[in-house]
């Protein structure tokens, strides 16, 4: 029987820069951003502390060129992912440790150009293309809008 293993990371925070999209010699998209998560707590002598971490994310392919599209800095967005470890050889010849989250899902939670879409790395492809075509929801003719039920409080089950 095979064991059983999860790298998975989720975060919700809001991005220190516009998401920067380069493309590999094969035309694969990739982008590159930053998540910025906060923490605040009061120390037992009721001084209020807050605490920043700095994340990378990675997106690939459609997945990538759609972060290009909807998310700008300052904006709040849910990211779900794996954390990679990679090493390298710096220019000064130093090797390097990286820390990485690849993206597999996102959600816009900021007002602006995507608020509340949801991306996945399995669905962008389609994504864009049904994005385009979502039209404005028309409140005034949604039937039942403005109807209230009345609820009686004996059903009520608590």
């Amino acid at each position: 029987m095979a064991s059983r293993s999860l790298n998975k990371a989720t975060l919700i925070g809001n991005l220190t820069r516009d998401p920067e999209v380069r493309y590999t010699p094969q035309g694969t998209a990739v982008a590159q951003f930053g998540v910025a998560t906060n923490r605040d707590w009061v120390t037992a002598q009721g001084e209020k502390k807050e605490e920043v971490q700095y994340h990378r994310i990675v997106a690939w392919s459609k997945l990538a060129e759609l972060c290009k599209q909807l998310l700008v800095k300052g904006s709040k967005v849910y990211v779900e992912g794996r954390i990679v470890y990679r090493q390298f050889d710096g220019k000064d010849g130093v090797q390097r440790n990286i820390t990485e989250i690849v993206m597999d899902n996102m959600i816009v939670l900021s007002p602006g150009k995507g608020q509340g879409t949801a991306v996945s790395q399995d669905e962008s492809t389609h994504a864009s293309d049904s994005m385009e075509e979502m039209p404005e929801e028309d409140t005034d003719n949604k039937k039942g809008s403005n109807k209230q039920e009345s609820v009686d409080d004996s059903e009520i089950p608590f």
